[in-house]
């Protein structure tokens, strides 16, 4: 039976994490979600899967411990606000490899990315059918511009150029 799922953004979420000498995180504290998929017997026919990240939320910013590193030093957030991500495909390779392909937009670049895609199961929350994804995929941090403005990267700390993005998703029907 084929059922379409809309995303639950209050449940959904995103992180962007870079490694250097210390393991260093990006987030947003603000993540907007659109989208839906649709899933027959337990598999996904198709997805189409936006979402946003606020950067520049001055709201419950999280603290970085143990590292000097902010999201500052990366994009200029009261100039760049906003990174976004929209779905172009989906692609079904076998039961347990899923490729989401889409348009990811940073500091007004936009790269063509690709995505793993997993489908983690189904539960149930006060009575509401849920399905939870993960998807995750890795970019170049060059290939938007992201080059740190931190005084830390000429003292010796290495960063990676690789910005690893993780999404826990999740679904109603």
């Amino acid at each position: 039976m084929e059922t379409k799922w809309t995303i639950d953004s209050d449940q959904s979420d995103v992180l962007i994490k870079i490694k250097h000498s210390i393991v260093a995180y990006i987030a947003g504290t603000t993540n907007n979600f659109k989208g839906n998929v649709d899933l027959k017997d337990d598999h996904i026919e198709n997805a189409n899967i936006e979402f946003s990240l606020d950067v520049n939320n001055k709201e419950n910013k999280l603290e970085q411990i143990d590292t000097f590193l902010r999201i500052n030093d990366f994009i200029e957030t009261e100039r760049y606000p906003i990174i976004n991500f929209k779905s172009t495909s989906f692609q079904k390779v076998n039961q347990n490899i899923n490729f989401l392909k889409g348009n990811l937009t940073v500091k007004n670049i936009t790269k063509v990315i690709e995505l793993d895609t997993a489908f983690l199961g189904y539960n149930f929350y006060n009575g509401v059918r849920k399905a939870s994804f993960e998807v995750k995929g890795t970019i170049n941090r060059n290939d938007f511009d992201l080059k740190t403005n931190s005084i830390f990267q000429k003292d010796g700390i290495m960063m990676g150029q690789d910005l690893l993005i993780e999404a826990n998703l999740e679904f109603t029907a």
